[in-house]
């Protein structure tokens, strides 16, 4: 059961309006997590300007989504899990053997993916505060210290959209309930 209430655009404070039709638009849904952060029309600002700039950092879309599931898993956020699954099939093109490692929070076949799922674990683990060895195995994986700051802008993001749906609890919207997580220990950490 939802928490906090999920605005629509008839009902969404007037800042949040614009913002509410764009997303719908862009997802051809309002998700939840937009109706959500809508209650506070600059966490919904924050959340969308915030994701424009990930979008174009140096990392590619399979390894900004790698980010954001495994950050999901962490911090235990079902509807975030459920959402970057979605976008890690449908637009970064990711296969099963992939998602479901990132999902359960283990290794998959994916080396350079790995490497960000690791990277992204001691980054919230450690608050930022990494171990030498951990940004050496980020940076001997293929990746530059400007990435590993991308690793940080990502959590940031899911940060945001992780706290503000375990404070909310919204339900999945239905396109996405085919991507359903649970929360497990293992990938919890």
């Amino acid at each position: 059961m939802t928490r906090l209430p999920l605005r629509t655009i008839e009902d969404a404070p007037e800042d949040a309006k614009a913002r509410l039709t764009t997303a719908e638009n862009n997802n051809g849904f309002l998700p939840n997590l937009v109706r959500l952060l809508a209650n506070a029309p600059v966490a919904l600002e924050a959340y969308q300007t915030l994701g424009a700039i990930n979008a174009r950092a140096s990392l590619t879309l399979a390894e900004r989504e790698a980010v954001q599931i495994t950050a999901a898993t962490v911090h235990g956020c079902g509807f975030c899990v459920a959402g970057h699954t979605a976008l890690a099939y449908k637009q970064a093109g990711l296969a099963e053997n992939v998602v479901t490692p990132l999902r359960e929070g283990v290794h998959g076949a994916d080396a350079r993916l790995n490497a960000v799922a690791d990277f992204t674990r001691a980054v919230i683990r450690s608050r930022g505060a990494v171990h030498d060895d951990e940004l050496a195995a980020f940076v001997a994986a293929g990746f530059s210290e400007a990435a590993a700051l991308e690793v940080v802008l990502g959590v940031s993001l899911a940060t945001l959209c992780n706290f503000a749906n375990n404070l909310g609890q919204p339900a999945l919207n239905p396109q996405l309930e085919p991507f359903a997580w649970q929360n497990s220990a293992q990938a919890a950490e």
